[in-house]
């Protein structure tokens, strides 16, 4: 499902890019848009039931978000760091891997290379720089480990 208006989500596909959105995810554009660009040759892999709102997704190889997860408005996830940074330090990319029932607030940066376990939650304006563990709250710049969080398979 998608809200119907001019801009409000947008692929943007590199030659041999795959993007796989599954059944029942919601792409939910009324405070910004949803884009998704997936570089040539990569993946992007969206679970079923999840909930993109007003977010950024952006792979040069690969980023799966999975099923029943939600990544809030004004949040940003790259596999890569975009850009080199001069010549002596390449860009370097890194799948990101998005586990099941996670919740990504607002304002969410996350990094190349990380992965965040089923269940977590991810703190309002948090910079996640490294590995999530299953059942965890974290947040803060960089994003660390503040407490547990239970099962959040019915969560919407």
């Amino acid at each position: 499902m998608t809200e119907r208006m001019a801009g409000g989500v947008r692929f943007l596909l590199g030659p041999g890019a795959r993007v796989r959105v599954g059944r029942g995810s919601w792409l939910r554009a009324e405070l910004g848009p949803v884009v998704i660009a997936a570089f040539a040759g990569a993946e992007i892999e969206i679970g079923e039931g999840t909930l993109l709102n007003a977010c950024h997704l952006s792979a040069k190889k690969r980023l799966r978000v999975g099923a029943g997860s939600m990544v809030g408005p004004g949040s940003r996830v790259f596999d890569s760091d975009q850009h080199d940074f001069d010549a002596e330090h390449p860009e370097r990319t890194e799948p990101v891997e998005i586990g099941e029932h996670v919740w990504i607030a607002s304002d969410v940066t996350v990094l190349r290379g990380v992965r965040v376990g089923d269940h977590a939650v991810v703190g309002a304006k948090s910079l996640v720089t490294s590995e999530v563990a299953p059942h965890s709250l974290v947040y803060g710049q960089p994003a660390r480990p503040r407490g547990p969080v239970g099962d959040r398979s019915g969560c919407r």
